[in-house]
Order: C-alpha cells, then sequence, then structure tokens
C-alpha cells in the first residue's frame, strides 16, 4: 500500500519526518484529510489539531497557523509551532485562554490582535481535552 511521507517544520527545528498513512489537518477554514493519491494543493493553516496515523496509532499536534503543501505524497507543514498534545498542560492551557481573553481591544489592531490569541487559546484546549 503506498504512504505519505509527512514532514512537519517549524522556524526553530524539523518536529516530524515521518511515513503515515493519513493525515488531518485544521486549514483557517475546516479541516482537511489527506490520504496517499491525494491532489497537490497549498493551503493556509489555522490554530488546532494535526493527526498523523500509520499502523493504526494516531499521533495528535497542536499546530498554530503556517501552511501545509501536497505535492506526489508528500506532505509538508510549515508552522509557527507544533506541540505533541500529550505534552500540553490544560490548566496552562485555560490560562493562556483566560489571559487573551483578557487583552485590552479599543482599537482594530488590538481587536484583532486579541481576538487571534483567543482563537489559539481556544484551539489548544480542545487538542488537549481531546488527547486525554
Amino acid at each position: 500500500m503506498p504512504s505519505l511521507q509527512c514532514i512537519v517544520v517549524t522556524p526553530e527545528a524539523t518536529v516530524r519526518d515521518t511515513p503515515a498513512e493519513f493525515v488531518a489537518l485544521t486549514l483557517f477554514d475546516g479541516e482537511i484529510g489527506i490520504a496517499p493519491g491525494h491532489t497537490p494543493l497549498i493551503g493556509r493553516l489555522g490554530c488546532g489539531e494535526m493527526r498523523i496515523t500509520q499502523d493504526e496509532k494516531t499521533d495528535r499536534y497542536y499546530v498554530e497557523g503556517g501552511f501545509v503543501e501536497v505535492a506526489g505524497n508528500v506532505v509538508s507543514v510549515l508552522t509557527n509551532r507544533a506541540a505533541p498534545a500529550d505534552s500540553l498542560d490544560e490548566a496552562v492551557a485555560q490560562e493562556h485562554l483566560t489571559a487573551a481573553q483578557s487583552k485590552p481591544a479599543h482599537t482594530p489592531e488590538l481587536m484583532a490582535i486579541r481576538d487571534r490569541a483567543v482563537t489559539a487559546g481556544r484551539a489548544q484546549l480542545r487538542v488537549v481535552r481531546r488527547a486525554r
């Protein structure tokens, strides 16, 4: 059976370079599933969960923005942050969300910054809770 090669890169390091049977990612406007033979694409990532399935085992990660490219059977994920879901702490994620919600938002720019932080905080909390 053909498989994918999933490469996850952050500005600091290559987080993952592994074969996969299936990859699911959160895009800015929904979720996408990628299987071998998927059509080529470039997509903008949102904040949320990435699942990499291989040999009936699924590894979950929290990703924060970036891009995904599918070319051939290679899935390249370029993201600001990729953290294994089981390494995240629910209390810390809740603190980040609370801090984001209390940010000042009295100008359009500050409102946009706050909204992005709240979106990221909620997504991280969702990923933590699903990983339990």
